[in-house]
């Protein structure tokens, strides 16, 4: 089969459909993606540059459009070289959250297009505005937040069909196109991904932690408010408390993922810390960075109790990573969170409520025994419903089967 992937941080989310249709010698397979792609296994990647692009002379509400339409005309001659070799994809795989996918119906038309549907932008139950404590947009703002759909608008209608993470993730598209859209996870790698009692890891500053200790646990890309940095910070004052044994891990870099930025000069994960430093024991607080993929499996694998906190927004692989690991985790009610995660697989609380997120930590810390049950049912969950080659890499291969 000829299949052609295009996305700006190729591999992305094809990374294991990527290596599972590499392994079949009868498929031919070229990607398209921008100089932050990454040379794949059986992959032959075409890359395109974005540098010097300069969208400030635009319309407010036309910038994100012009730099997708830039980022478009990259594509173009991408694929025109690449259709120049005589490849003509039979079928297409394509994120079209950059405008990446503006140019394949021209270049390829008989290709059937599949594209991953991760977010619909929109102002009511979702990220924008959810928090009060950052402004709301306004007018203006709202305008601009529809526009950014505008790419995703015209690959939807161009598509044939579509895959998203989460039953709540599709339900964020138009009503209209979500009978095009199938709910499939990503998939998440049950074999490498477990719990491990014998699991030990190191701090920044080398000392080293067990099961044994008690050990609490964040991750996220970055440490921002859209995935709760500033609550789990705000809760930390009541664990130290209360719990004077407790290590705190915290995973992530000090950038902008998503969200609002933070001050000039300034970053999230500092301005958190300082304001809790003078009630809290800012010593047994330990920011790691981001880590290597088998030391970050060390911490979840250690973690007494695990925090995750989100908005209403694109649900992170690393609740599904913690929950195949066994951890206690504490998440925030929020969708698609809610999707995952009941009262016997582990905990959700109101994601501002600090002292609720606090409490229950706390009482993992406490009696660890009596969530031994509730460890095995998190992993339980993930063997049952997201487990990459059991059930998530076989729903999209037949899918993709389908296409020929």
């Amino acid at each position: 089969m000829k299949i052609l992937f295009v996305h700006n941080n190729f591999p992305g989310q094809y990374r294991h459909l990527a290596g599972a249709l590499a392994r079949d010698r009868n498929n031919e397979l070229f990607a398209v993606g921008s100089s932050t792609a990454r040379p794949f296994e059986g992959v032959r990647l075409l890359k395109y540059d974005m540098r010097n692009v300069d969208v400030s002379g635009s319309h407010p509400f036309a910038r994100r459009f012009e730099l997708e339409s830039n980022r478009a005309e990259h594509v173009l001659y991408a694929l025109s070289s690449l259709a120049e070799t005589g490849f003509r994809p039979e079928v297409i795989l394509a994120h079209p959250g950059w405008g990446e996918t503006l140019p394949l119906r021209a270049v390829f038309p008989a290709a059937q297009i599949m594209l991953y549907c991760e977010f619909f932008y929109g102002k009511e139950g979702r990220d924008v505005g959810f928090d009060p404590e950052f402004p709301a947009i306004g007018a203006d703002g709202e305008i601009a937040l529809r526009l950014k759909n505008a790419a995703t608008l015209l690959a939807l209608t161009e598509s044939d069909i579509c895959v998203s993470p989460t039953a709540w993730q599709r339900s964020t598209f138009p009503a209209e196109y979500r009978r095009k859209i199938q709910t499939i996870h990503d998939g998440i790698d049950v074999d490498q991904i477990k719990p491990n009692p014998e699991a030990v890891f190191r701090l920044p500053s080398g000392r080293r932690l067990r099961r044994s200790d008690e050990v609490v646990t964040f991750v996220a890309r970055n440490l921002e408010p859209l995935r709760g940095y500033h609550v789990f910070m705000r809760a930390l004052p009541r664990i130290l408390a209360k719990r004077p044994r407790a290590q705190i891990v915290v995973i992530g870099g000090d950038g902008v993922s998503y969200g609002a930025s933070p001050p000039p000069g300034q970053t999230w994960k500092q301005r958190f810390l300082d304001e809790i430093s003078e009630r809290a024991d800012t010593k047994r607080i330990h920011f790691t960075g981001r880590l290597p993929h088998a030391e970050y499996l060390r911490a979840l694998q250690i973690s007494s109790a695990h925090v995750y906190l989100t908005y209403p927004f694109v649900l992170s692989w690393s609740l599904l990573e913690a929950l195949s690991a066994g951890c206690v985790v504490v998440g925030s009610e929020t969708p698609p969170v809610q999707e995952l995660i009941d009262r016997d697989n582990g905990f959700l609380v109101p994601f501002f409520d600090t002292d609720a997120v606090a409490d229950r930590v706390v009482d993992a810390l406490a009696h660890p025994s009596r969530f031994r049950s509730v460890r095995k049912k998190a992993r339980q969950t993930i063997l049952d419903s997201y487990d990459l080659h059991r059930i998530c890499l076989p729903k999209m291969m037949n899918l993709l089967d389908a296409r020929k």
